[in-house]
């Protein structure tokens, strides 16, 4: 009887606040768990020539999957935000309820404050989850599919990435990492002039790990002399290499297995060698832009789901969010490729996305009566 009475003297926006809530993550963690589902299947299907060809174990599969669901979920957050809110203020537009609360004197945007709050809400979430999570269970993921799925031996799984450092007057090419034996393999070393032409390269067959640094037992020195005439001899000299296999293994790595702090780390150490860091700056403002993605979902729902003739119906919700989402998502793959071609700054090929979609949801969302 008490909870009743409290109930009863609770401030109507107060109970709103709770009725509205409570749709919203009733229906954002089915949705969620739908599109995630989706999303494995499509994965699924575009891998099946390589899964079949492989005779990779069920075990290897169900895996495989397992650890990628992370990054799956991460990329579905956005629009099951948007699919929630559509279909959660939809289906009181559609049974007349917002009229009733709107008459009350209660305005459209105090009623979509609970989803507001709810999306800053699953911003954090989702920026904690990238954080934790993702990194971790994506690199499990691609170690999986490269070494029991792909079939590929260990001591190779880094070697598919030829990696380019720079070094004091050279750049270094290392064909293959093996980050369990802390070796190199294949090592090509251009050692150039100060004006940066050829003045002679190293090719080192192998190079280990020691407390010492990289050694090597053998390698090949090529000179070039001021005619062009290249002399080749034998030499013991080690590789001048100063990164440590812990910074070989950043390079090696697929963005997605790295964390904020992780891209600082490799754009702080590529910047003090001199090379050009644009790439990793992109993917760092798209870390720090891509959480974001809740919010601005939410205010680009609230309009259409406010509309009676579009209200309600699941089909249509659905309809409308792949509609929106499929634009942002092709707006922003398309300034992310932008920007990693360096034809626009970083910050702006991550951020223009969710600014143009801001202030359209801004516009729409302040002039709803």
């Amino acid at each position: 009887m008490a909870s009743r009475i409290r109930f009863k003297f609770l401030p109507i926006a107060a109970i709103l606040d709770r009725y509205v809530a409570a749709g919203f993550i009733r229906i954002f963690f089915i949705s969620l768990a739908v599109v995630t589902v989706l999303y494995v299947t499509v994965d699924f299907f575009d891998r099946i020539g390589t899964l079949l060809d492989s005779g990779a174990s069920i075990s290897s599969i169900l895996r495989y999957f397992f650890y990628k669901s992370p990054l799956l979920i991460s990329r579905a957050i956005g629009f099951a935000t948007l699919f929630s809110t559509l279909f959660c203020l939809g289906t009181l537009a559609r049974t007349h309820e917002i009229t009733a609360i709107r008459a009350g004197g209660i305005t459209v945007q105090r009623i979509a404050l609970p989803l507001l709050i709810l999306s800053i809400v699953v911003c954090a979430f989702t920026f904690v989850w990238n954080e934790s999570l993702v990194p971790i269970f994506t690199h499990n993921a691609q170690t999986i599919y490269k070494t029991e799925i792909k079939n590929k031996q260990q001591q190779s799984l880094l070697g598919t990435h030829d990696i380019w450092i720079r070094g004091d007057n050279s750049f270094i090419n290392i064909e293959n990492f093996d980050a369990r034996a802390n070796t190199l393999e294949n090592v090509t070393v251009f050692l150039l002039n100060r004006d940066f032409s050829l003045r002679g390269l190293m090719e080192i067959p192998k190079a280990r790990w020691t407390k010492e640094g990289w050694k090597t037992d053998a390698a090949t020195e090529w000179s070039v002399s001021a005619d062009g005439t290249i002399t080749p001899q034998e030499s013991k000299k080690n590789p001048p290499i100063s990164e440590t296999p812990e910074d070989l293994a950043l390079l090696a790595r697929d963005v997605e297995e790295f964390t904020f702090f992780d891209l600082q780390k490799q754009i702080a150490d590529m910047k003090s060698k001199g090379i050009d860091a644009t790439y990793y700056e992109v993917d760092l403002q798209t870390k720090l832009a891509f959480p974001f993605i809740s919010p601005l979902m939410v205010l680009l729902a609230i309009p259409f789901a406010l509309k009676r003739q579009m209200s309600g119906s699941v089909s249509l919700s659905f309809g409308i969010a792949m509609v929106i989402g499929f634009g942002y998502w092709v707006l922003a793959a398309f300034c992310v490729s932008l920007g990693h071609s360096g034809a626009i700054p970083p910050w702006l090929s991550a951020w223009v996305p969710n600014g143009i979609f801001a202030l359209i949801g801004l516009f729409f969302f302040t002039a709803e009566e």
